[in-house]
Order: C-alpha cells, then structure tokens, then sequence
C-alpha cells in the first residue's frame, strides 16, 4: 500500500530539485504532485503536476464503501424477512444502489470541500510554498526521502495511506 508524504520548499526552483531527487531515487512520475498558490499553479507549475483541489475521489471512494455496505446490510435484512420475498440477488442489488448513492452522495459533498493536504498546510500555500506531494511505498519513500531533503525540502508532518494508488 502506498503512503502519502508532503514536503515543503520555498520556492519553484527548489521544488523542481526535489521532484528531480525523488525521480532519481525511483519514484514514479505519477506518484509526484505540487501544490502551490493558484497565481504560482497557473503561472509555473504544468497541468500534470496538479494536485487536486477537492476531496472529490476520496470522498467519493469513501461514500461507495460506507453506501454499499449500508445497501448490504438493509438487502441481507430484507432477505431475513421471509415476507418481503426478497432474494439474495435482490439483496446485492440494494448494495450496489447503496454504493452509487452513497458514491454520488459524497462526491457532491466531496467536491465543495478542499483536499486534506490544502486544508492541513493552509497557511504555508498562502505564504508562497510549494509542497511536494509523494505517494509510495515506504521502503522506496525511505530511500527517496533523504534525497528529496538534501535537494532543499523539508518533510512535514503528515502521512496518509492513499486512496488511489
């Protein structure tokens, strides 16, 4: 399973030195974000280095789970109540529309709230940071990280498992 590690650097020019250490030391280029200010996004960092400005697809992820299993248990229920006459297969069917409204019920949720590094690191993007955001396995993240400090940026606090990896 893949973690996420953020870390900070002051500016563009670092940042690309530590996206390039962290390439050198194996990681992914998919596995690579930024998250900056909107003028430093829009101005100097490429579409493809984006990191997401919603919590839409965790959320959504997140809402397929918590629905389906919701669904699941209100089918298995219904299925218990011999005169519903409801089957087993009817019974997987009300957990797959529970995963769908429960999916589209928290991306709409999802999408008007910032992403949890945005809302964690607030302030450093406002003050002009670039974060760098690595998803990876730890043994590669424990190679890689070294690298990426001695290239100018310095780790923060935060490690999340990520949810599309």
């Amino acid at each position: 399973m893949k973690t996420r590690h953020v870390f900070i650097t002051p500016d563009l020019d670092t940042a690309q030195a530590a996206l390039a250490a962290a390439r050198d030391a194996g990681v992914d280029d998919h596995d690579l974000l930024l998250v900056a200010r909107s003028d430093i996004e829009l101005e100097s960092i490429p579409d493809d280095r984006h990191e997401a400005d919603t919590d839409l697809m965790p959320a959504a992820l997140r809402g397929a789970g918590y629905g389906g299993a919701t669904g699941l248990l209100a089918g298995l229920l219904a299925f218990a109540i011999p005169p519903l006459g409801i089957t087993l297969a009817g019974a997987a069917a009300i957990g797959a529309v529970g995963a769908m409204v429960g999916c589209w019920a928290s991306a709409l949720v999802g999408a008007s709230l910032p992403d949890p590094i945005r809302r964690k690191f607030e302030g450093e993007i406002q003050a002009g940071n670039i974060l760098l955001v690595i998803d990876g396995e730890s043994k590669l993240l424990a190679v890689a990280e070294p690298a990426i400090v001695h290239a100018g940026a310095r780790v923060l606090p935060y490690q999340a498992a990520t949810a599309l990896a």
